[in-house]
Formats: C-alpha cells, sequence, structure tokens
C-alpha cells in the first residue's frame, strides 16, 4: 500500500486514477471465462474516459487477446505472464520479455511430482508442453515435447500441474524446495507458475507506465490472486476483489464485491 489515506474502506474523493491495471481471470471474467455486460461497459467507459485500462494477468499472450476482444478493444498496452511479457497491440509488438534457466527448478519438482503436466511459454504463440492440461486452462497453439526439450533454453514462464494434488500440497513443495532463482505463484488449484525471479505484474506495469508516462501513485490495480499481491502493494489504490484469500485482502488498500456481483464495476464507478 502506497498511500496510506486510502486504507480506509472508500476511494478518496480528490483522486482519480490515470490507469487501471485489471487481472483477468476472477476479475473481469469469472472462471468459465465468461464476461458480464456490465464489466464490460464500465471497462470501455473508463477508457473512453481517457483513463489507461491495461490487462495484468498470468495469462499468455493469446490469453490476452482472448480479453482484449472481450472489452472489444482494438489498441492498447498489456502484462503477460505474471510480468515476464509486456506487449501493445494490436499487431502484436513484443515490448519487454525476461527469461530464465528452468531447468533446476523443473527437475526438482518433478522428482516430487513425478507424474505432473509441465508447459513452456512459446512467445506470443501458446505453449509447448509434456502432456495435456486439463481443458480450457490454457490458450493458444499447443506442441508436445519432452521434459528436456522443454527446459533446454531460457523461457519466460513454467506451469507445473498436478491434478490429482491439492493447492495447498503444492504451496509446501514449492516452499520446502526453495526454488532458487524463481519467483512462483500458487494458483487456486494444483497449479504452480514459475517467473523469472524479480518478475511480478508490479514490474511489468513498470514498464507500462514509462511508455506511456503514469506514475504509480495514479495507478489503480484490480484483482483476485496471490500473483496479484505485488501488485496491489505497489499501485497507488490497490483493490481486492471480495473472494479474494484472506492474504490477498490483507495487502489492499479496500476490498470490492466478488466477480459474481461484479466487484470491477462498483470499484471504478466511483471515478466516472
Amino acid at each position: 500500500m502506497t498511500l496510506t489515506s486510502q486504507t480506509t474502506g472508500d476511494a478518496p474523493t480528490t483522486w482519480r486514477p490515470r490507469m487501471i491495471a485489471l487481472d483477468v481471470d476472477g476479475t473481469i471474467v469469472d472462471y468459465d471465462n465468461t464476461m458480464t455486460d456490465a464489466v464490460r461497459d464500465i471497462v470501455r467507459a473508463a477508457a473512453d474516459s481517457g483513463i489507461h485500462c491495461v490487462i495484468s494477468t498470468g495469462r499468455a499472450v493469446p490469453g490476452v487477446m482472448d480479453a482484449v476482444e472481450k472489452l472489444g478493444f482494438t489498441k492498447g498496452l498489456a502484462v503477460a505472464s505474471n510480468g515476464s511479457v509486456v506487449f501493445s497491440y494490436d499487431p502484436i509488438e513484443i515490448l519487454h520479455s525476461v527469461t530464465f534457466d528452468a531447468a533446476p527448478a523443473v527437475r526438482a519438482l518433478l522428482e516430487a511430482v513425478p507424474d505432473a503436466a509441465v508447459a513452456v511459454e512459446n512467445l506470443g504463440v501458446g505453449y509447448r508442453m509434456n502432456k495435456p492440461f486439463p481443458d480450457g486452462e490454457l490458450s493458444g497453439d499447443m506442441a508436445h515435447a519432452s521434459i528436456e526439450e522443454l527446459i533446454a533454453e531460457p523461457v519466460s514462464r513454467v506451469i507445473v500441474r498436478s491434478p490429482d494434488s491439492s493447492a495447498e500440497e503444492f504451496a509446501e513443495l514449492a516452499h520446502g524446495l526453495g526454488l532458487e532463482g524463481t519467483n512462483y505463484y500458487v494458483g487456486y488449484t494444483a497449479w504452480l507458475d514459475l517467473a523469472p525471479e524479480g518478475v511480478s505484474k508490479a514490474a511489468g506495469l513498470e514498464h507500462v507506465c514509462a511508455e506511456l508516462g503514469v506514475d504509480r501513485a495514479d495507478v489503480l490495480a484490480i484483482g483476485d490472486g496471490s500473483n496479484d499481491v505485488e501488485m496491489l502493494e505497489w499501485a497507488g489504490r490497490g483493490v481486492a476483489m471480495g473472494h479474494a484469500p484472506l492474504h490477498v485482502q490483507a495487502v489492499a488498500d479496500d476490498v470490492t464485491e466478488t466477480v459474481e456481483n461484479d466487484g470491477v464495476v462498483r470499484e471504478i464507478e466511483k471515478y466516472l
């Protein structure tokens, strides 16, 4: 939290964001990837009023563009892959990307969970993976590859998925392994996102702010997951969704309604 005057729960009467950073899943769409008309209309209204609206998500570029199309945007900047990738659209142009050697972390995880599915991002295109992921969890073009092929070169992102494990088990596993040199996030399911150390949505948004000439104090960020924590702490005003885990709500300046109750609308309408 960067502006202590905003920790009382109500949006400050004199403050208005110049940029809104929006998580996707659980924030502007539900977990069936459905966006309500009310959410689409309020985000478009914010953009029409001159506020920069920036997608900031764990999704790869194709998944970001799916959200962009739902909003009806044709031009803008976005943060993908939990901050590893910053790009402009449309057409898609990668403005910034960070890669890392994922081999040590992947090998350590597979020793503990040998049957896990592993996917690496094929930047701007989709994923390469050793085995299929559950339907609907990844977007873009998919290609099969062996584990050794997946970790042979530096990558921007790795996802490890174990449908037979719980999120709590994965969190304990990741913490116990240490995973030196990586930043990691555990999802609502047994889903582990590995990114380069120091990379986060906040780091990606710093690049967006530099492109747009916006100070982070003028950024409103809204999200619901563990991978939103840095973003919510970094922004001038960070707002957690009402269904967000308590540790995410704890770092936010405010908590809005759940995704089912259009929490994004409840927050953004204060500034229009």
